[in-house]
């Protein structure tokens, strides 16, 4: 079975650094690992379009270059697109929308072994993970456990229950989310509005206390400092289409301003 490159990350208490992708051509995460400086790629899937096809060439491609690689997946499709993932190559999936502990132990019954000592679902099946063999080995098994389970802060159910959900020990890194949080309080796009303020600063600090990693979504360098002041040492910087969006229209702004435009 290939190396979990996060999970190895988090084990020996080493920072990560990632980004974000919704395009599923490879050649962006070859760009990604040409940089050297990325230990994994997170596909977006709950905003972009893809097939199992893509799934399976995007692991490949980030195992190319000793990345790892994480997929974000829609609540609606949990169970299926968990395991497709960890079937595909995924070493860690990012959950949506959780909003009680109900839901949370849901996700994690899907995306764990199908074994006494782990008590999930995910059983044996023919996929990559497996070399495409049938897999239910020992090592298989063991593969499957170490997929990493991250979770979005998303909801208000979430914050309320923040504590709950960071002792379960297969919850293993959060991700805030203020633009959901902000829609699901009543006041979308608010992200100044207290309330969104609070919850933000409850996640970050309880996960901290509690010894849950919480990841940073940043835009750029210059927003580390304050995460690392906090304690945060995981981050991730950037999403493709954002990426290019900015820069197409300040480049071409400035060149319609060069011809004379508006």
């Amino acid at each position: 079975m290939r190396p979990n490159i996060l999970r190895q990350k988090l084990d020996a208490g080493e920072p990560t650094l990632s980004t974000h992708i919704h395009s599923v051509w490879p050649a962006e995460i070859e760009a990604i690992g040409h940089t050297g400086f990325y230990d994994y790629v997170e596909f977006v899937a709950e905003y972009g379009p893809s097939d199992l096809h893509d799934l399976d060439n995007m692991c490949r491609t980030a195992e190319l270059f000793n990345m790892g690689s994480m997929i974000k997946i829609d609540q609606s499709l949990m169970p299926f697109l968990a395991q497709r993932g960890i079937g595909a190559g995924y070493g860690s999936i990012l959950f949506t929308d959780v909003r009680n502990m109900d839901e949370l132990h849901d996700c994690i019954r899907a995306a764990t072994p199908d074994h006494p000592d782990h008590g999930g679902q995910y059983g044996v099946a023919t996929r990559r993970n497996s070399y495409m063999g049938y897999g239910g080995s020992p090592e298989y098994v063991q593969s499957i456990a170490d997929t990493v389970l991250a979770f979005m802060i998303e909801k208000k159910g979430a914050v309320d229950n923040l504590e709950e959900i960071l002792e379960q020990p297969k919850v293993e890194m959060v991700q805030w989310g203020g633009s959901d949080f902000s829609v699901n309080i009543g006041h979308p796009g608010e992200m100044n509005h207290p309330e969104v303020v609070a919850a933000k600063k409850k996640t970050f600090e309880t996960a901290i206390k509690m010894g849950v990693p919480p990841r940073a979504e940043i835009g750029s360098a210059d927003e580390t400092k304050a995460y690392l002041d906090m304690g945060v040492r995981h981050f991730s910087v950037g999403t493709d289409i954002t990426i290019l969006h900015a820069f197409w229209k300040r480049e071409g702004e400035g060149i319609v301003k060069a011809l004379g435009g508006a």
